[in-house]
């Protein structure tokens, strides 16, 4: 599989090959907060669903390169030394990842990749924090914490790998926004 994962107006442009480690729609108040946020932005489009999640293709750091646009990415942590960062294309506003700075995956916006090469969720994560789970979709398992298999499916990955943690530094950062 190659793919390439667009900001809406074209400009940011990230490759990625192989299989996907999985598509999921993470339901955590964290990633509600900073999405609503980028929501608020000129042309950002809708970000949280209207199941409260946001889908997202995790994507092994070693089989993503960036092809074009790395001057309009900009990094957005919730607040300053935060474990992760949630990235957007700033010609247009476009949520494109968010990364665990310490992980082995990339967490693709999965709006950005062409629709007909999207997986379908396969689970939604972190739905305990969510203030109405009834508007989840009957038949995707939806756990209220992290499961053993999606702990799984990370840690594979990353014996794939060989336990390496490839670094990302395509952005400028930004703390608090």
């Amino acid at each position: 599989m190659n793919t390439t994962a667009t900001c809406h107006c074209g400009t940011v442009r990230i490759a990625f090959t192989g299989a996907p480690i999985m598509s999921n729609e993470c339901c955590c108040t964290s990633c509600r907060t900073a999405n609503h946020r980028f929501e608020a932005l000129l042309g950002a489009g809708q970000v949280v669903n209207d199941t409260g999640g946001t889908p997202y293709t995790l994507i092994r750091k070693d089989r993503v390169r960036l092809l074009s646009g790395g001057d309009c990415l900009q990094a957005h942590s919730l607040k300053p030394g935060a474990p992760t960062r949630r990235v957007i294309a700033t010609c247009c506003n476009a949520p494109m990842y968010l990364e665990f700075k310490a992980g082995h995956w990339l967490s693709l916006y999965t709006d950005r990749i062409p629709l007909g090469e999207r997986l379908p969720v396969e689970l939604y994560t972190m739905t305990g924090d969510l203030p109405d789970r009834s508007r989840l979709t009957p038949g995707i398992p939806a756990p209220k914490t992290h499961t053993a298999r999606f702990m799984a499916k990370l840690l594979g990955a990353w014996v794939a790998m060989g336990f390496r943690v490839p670094k990302i530094d395509w952005v400028k950062e930004r703390a608090n926004g």
